[in-house]
């Protein structure tokens, strides 16, 4: 009985969701972000849908998604695929977990430009990143651009408790390209659920089916996950084409479980977000006091009193400076990630940032270098683990194992 009412409506905790998701990779605390009411704003934006539903008997039907609308995705479009290097703009609008102030946006609208003139033609967002702030930035900067065609920007469904149905991923895409004001290229489900998954697939076929978003992809799914997913897009005639998880030099689980591997056998393409660890593999954090601000920080102090962590960096430093012109170890670890053939999606926020960016894509590591790194990655204390994940383990009706890296 309990379950099933948490599927009817929002329970308290689900109301701080939101919230969580800006820990995707399970930092407990947060000690900035945007305000409450903006947050049960968005929460009740979000749950409105289900609240409306005449499956739970309560107000009256929610509004209907049209199949096609003037923002609608041309049927049949080229399926999605990924280049080595895209943008990450999860920092975009996200005070939460970034410091996000509206003063930056200037600032952001050069990083677009800069990585739109060196050929970055790939750019990720979620529409709980800044509540949906940040596809609104993406979808301004890409409107205000000279190659505003060629861009392909991919969001994110987010999987929400009371989030049940079909029609819930379809109402949710809509809503996403009216923030955008652009098709959606590619509609991630952006992480599992306890319930109700097989019912987000259906939907996400069905935006592709209807027009309203180009490709479908998943987030944070693991293998069973990606196959059950697969199978179901497929009996629509839909491909699933991406697994957008975490991975870095600090954060390998998914190439040590065969996650990576499985996306390989069935043509699924790698995503990683966060390949700078949250910007700990930069090397510009170091003990006492020379530490990020926010929930970063308890984990910059854990790693940098780790050995095995200090010795991973001088690594980085030693492969960018012998074999790559004085590489710095963020683009080392970008490079390390594309090696293992990831799309990364790293963040930007200064133009600086961009430019390394942009930098490492242009490098190749040797095999020496990719497997020396792999050591040093090994000895690394795991600070972050799967096992510290938010999300949910497994389907609790289906049984099905949804997370494993």
């Amino acid at each position: 009985t309990m379950r099933r009412l948490a599927a009817m409506a929002p329970p308290a905790s689900a109301l701080l969701l939101p919230l969580l998701l800006a820990q995707r990779i399970g930092v407990s605390a947060l000690r900035t972000g945007p305000t409450r009411r903006d947050t049960l704003k968005f929460a009740a934006a979000c749950a409105a849908p289900a609240l409306t539903s005449p499956s739970n008997g309560l107000v009256g039907p929610a509004s209907a998604v049209a199949p096609a609308t003037a923002l609608s995705a041309t049927a049949g479009a080229a399926t999605f695929k990924p280049p080595p290097l895209g943008l990450g703009a999860w920092a975009w609008g996200d005070s939460l977990f970034w410091g996000y102030d509206t003063s930056e946006d200037a600032a952001l609208k050069e990083v677009f430009d800069y990585a739109v003139s060196k050929g970055v033609r790939f750019f990720d967002t979620a529409e709980v990143y800044g509540l949906g702030i940040s596809e609104k930035l993406l979808g301004k900067f890409a409107a205000a651009s000279p190659v505003s065609d060629e861009i392909q920007i991919a969001t994110k469904f987010a999987a929400l408790p009371w989030r049940t149905k079909p029609k819930d991923v379809l109402e949710a895409a809509k809503r996403s390209t009216d923030r955008l004001g652009r098709p959606i290229d590619l509609y991630q489900i952006h992480f599992p659920n306890a319930w109700a998954n097989e019912q987000y697939w259906e939907g996400l076929g069905e935006a592709v089916n209807s027009g309203l978003v180009r490709s479908a992809g998943v987030s944070n799914y693991g293998i069973d996950a990606m196959r059950a997913c697969r199978s179901t897009l497929s009996a629509r005639g839909v491909p699933l084409v991406s697994n957008q998880i975490q991975l870095s030099l600090i954060y390998p689980f998914a190439l040590q479980n065969g996650l990576v591997d499985t996306c390989r056998e069935l043509d699924v393409a790698v995503l990683a977000y966060s390949p700078l660890g949250l910007g700990l593999l930069t090397d510009k954090f170091a003990l006492p006091d020379k530490l990020p601000k926010g929930p970063r920080k308890a984990l910059a102090e854990q790693y940098l009193q780790d050995d095995g962590f200090v010795q991973l960096l001088k690594s980085m430093r030693q492969v960018g400076a012998e074999g790559h012109a004085g590489a710095s170890p963020a683009q080392v670890a970008l490079a390390w990630c594309i090696a293992k053939g990831a799309c990364v999606i790293p963040g930007a926020r200064t133009l600086k940032q961009a430019e390394s960016n942009v930098a490492a894509s242009q490098m190749t590591l040797t095999a020496a270098e990719v497997a020396m790194l792999d050591k040093a990655a090994a000895a690394v204390k795991p600070v972050l683990s799967p096992d510290s994940s938010p999300f949910p383990k497994k389907d609790i009706f289906t049984k099905l194992t949804m997370y494993d890296s």
